[in-house]
């Protein structure tokens, strides 16, 4: 499971990580998991109106959930390695820099989950990620969310014991350092 900031990279080094395993012969798969901010966004700003930080998270956490269980459920229908890109937990960091509240079910269902054999945060710089995200040129972020997200993701990684892995270099670094940490029984 790669986690992180927005613009840290999870996309591009869980899609690398798919083929990399894929062309040492073995099966993979790469499920996402998004919970459809930009497109509620899109929808909000066409409508010329904006989602309270409460509808907002009421309705990604949704997004996020199904989206979450349905990746499960395939998963356990797949030989091979699963490359999960996001999940659960990045809805708790959302709610954790929105100000709201943990709530029971995201906790809940986290610690229900099956356990990934590996969580790995990829880290950047807020100041990386924010120029990555204006380079894709899809969505925007605050520097200062970012940050925020940053601190929350480190804080639960930290809490957690998920692997923390340096996201700022080249797209085959970051994959090959995810693969070791995947490989870490520690």
């Amino acid at each position: 499971m790669l986690l992180g900031i927005d613009g840290a990279g999870k996309t591009t080094t869980a899609t690398a990580l798919v083929a990399s395993i894929r062309d040492s012969g073995a099966r993979a798969q790469l499920l996402r998991n998004p919970a459809g901010r930009r497109w509620m966004t899109r929808v909000a700003a066409r409508f010329g109106t904006a989602l309270t930080p409460a509808w907002a998270n009421r309705l990604e956490s949704v997004v996020r959930c199904t989206n979450v269980l349905l990746a499960h459920t395939r998963a356990v229908g797949f030989h091979g390695t699963t490359v999960m890109d996001r999940h659960v937990a990045c809805q708790l960091v959302l709610r954790s820099v929105r100000g709201l509240p943990q709530g029971a079910v995201l906790p809940w269902l986290l610690a229900r989950l099956p356990r990934p054999d590996a969580i790995i945060l990829i880290d950047v710089s807020a100041d990386l990620a924010h120029s990555r995200i204006l380079l894709r040129g899809e969505d925007s972020e605050t520097l200062s969310y970012l940050k925020s997200s940053r601190e929350a993701y480190l804080e639960i990684a930290r809490a957690r014991g998920w692997h923390i892995i340096d996201g700022s270099g080249t797209t085959r670094q970051v994959a090959l350092d995810a693969m070791r940490a995947a490989s870490r029984t520690d």
